[in-house]
């Protein structure tokens, strides 16, 4: 059954019991699911257990490389492919390649920032299976939802709905795939 399932959703009425649910499931073992709701809740995140993301370390990678592409590329052209000796200037004149190299930097870390973030998102998702859900229409209203997910290795399809049904919510709900 559970390969029928992306997971199961519970229904829950106010933000501060998703919190405490979704607190409580991270305590059960419980690692692969998400919560939403009509507006973002603070807490939420650290009961999801999520706590960091990768997208600094890209963006500082993006900045780095892209720096060092301006002024290699710059260096190419004036000290190696092209050398012109004007004004009796060194061919590596660095003063002269900041502005290109700080701009190459801002462009690749901003670049690397956007791809890296829908990368990381999974974006763009044009179809998730919560939809499949109908009263997940709600959750741009006045509902919250827990989902856990099928691919969860605590997850036992009649062990999870009895938790989440423990759990008192409006509703609990098969998410189809």
């Amino acid at each position: 059954m559970a390969e029928l399932l992306y997971g199961l959703m519970a229904e829950f009425d106010d933000p501060k019991t998703l919190v405490d649910v979704t607190r409580r499931a991270y305590a059960e073992g419980y690692r692969q699911m998400d919560a939403y709701s009509p507006f973002p809740i603070e807490e939420l995140s650290d009961a999801l257990g999520i706590h960091g993301t990768a997208v600094p370390a890209l963006v500082l990678l993006g900045g780095i490389v892209g720096g060092l592409a301006g002024y290699g590329l710059q260096y190419w052209v004036a000290a190696i492919a092209y050398p012109l000796n004007v004004g009796g200037r060194p061919f590596n004149s660095w003063p002269a390649f900041v502005p290109v190299t700080f701009e190459m930097t801002v462009l690749l870390a901003a670049l690397t920032a956007v791809v890296g973030m829908l990368a990381l998102n999974r974006l763009p998702m044009v179809y998730h299976p919560v939809f499949n859900v109908a009263r997940f229409a709600l959750a741009t209203r006045d509902r919250f939802f827990l989902c856990i997910e099928a691919s969860d290795p605590k997850f036992d399809p009649h062990a999870t709905r009895e938790f989440l049904q423990s759990l008192a919510p409006r509703e609990v709900s098969d998410v189809a795939p």
